[in-house]
């Protein structure tokens, strides 16, 4: 899709500047990370968003073209793909992160993903709530069963596409400003990585095209804020 080739292009063409230093680490990481994740637990928590969705089921007709197709395929098998590629994602852009990297690099890195991380998160889950969106199951004849649990109603925007996405942009900003070794290779598999996670979402009748859509820009955002935000300070030496 084009909106993933712009982050992707940073990966291939960004350099360091001259007397380039590490991405700034401290604690104040921990606590804004830990600050973001403890936002993102309340929703789930309290059960947000309250009351009944305003149609159980719903009609297909009042849903955009592009969404419909979400209505046609509810596979459990993509639904645990989506998952495993999440991980997958999540996982290369660490490990990638801190190949040749110094050890006070590898702490930017880490703090740079675990802040783009729990804020994609946090935005997520609110969003969520704003939108109180319902999900595809509830334009079926399974709704119904659906209508009673809150999460049925946090549709948009994709948790697994955003989260996907945010590690995929932190990754490409951090590797291009820092020439990490294999940059290219490793921008792709994350960016088809996330891209698999956010189709095999719909695939699994979990989302709309548009919620992941939606996912993908929101963790894409915030993925490279929080890059540029740990980069405009030099890091203490130590």
């Amino acid at each position: 899709m084009r909106w993933s080739a712009v982050p992707l292009m940073l990966v291939t063409v960004a350099s360091p500047a001259m007397g380039q230093v590490a991405y700034r680490a401290g604690w104040w990481d921990a606590a804004t990370a830990g600050v973001a994740a403890g936002l993102a637990v309340i929703p789930v928590a309290t059960d947000l968003p309250r009351g009944a969705p305003p149609c159980a089921p719903c009609d297909p007709a009042s849903l955009p073209g592009i969404d419909r197709v979400a209505l046609h395929t509810f596979s459990r098998s993509a639904g645990t793909a989506s998952t495993v590629l999440l991980a997958g994602v999540i996982g290369l852009s660490g490990v990638a992160s801190l190949d040749g990297a110094t050890a006070r690099q590898a702490r930017g890195h880490a703090a740079v993903l675990a802040n783009s991380l729990t804020w994609t998160l946090a935005a997520t889950e609110w969003l969520k709530v704003l939108a109180h969106r319902s999900r595809p199951v509830l334009y079926t004849s399974a709704a119904p069963g659906a209508a009673p649990d809150p999460d049925s109603r946090r549709s948009l925007p994709s948790g697994h596409a955003s989260l996907a996405f945010a590690a995929a942009t932190s990754y490409a900003i951090m590797a291009g400003r820092e020439r990490l070794p294999h940059r290219t290779r490793n921008g792709v598999l994350l960016y088809a990585g996330a891209l698999g996670a956010a189709v095999l979402r719909v695939s699994a009748g979990k989302h709309f095209p548009t919620d992941v859509l939606a996912g993908a820009a929101l963790g894409s955002g915030i993925g490279w804020l929080a890059a540029r935000v740990h980069a405009t300070t030099p890091a203490p030496v130590p």
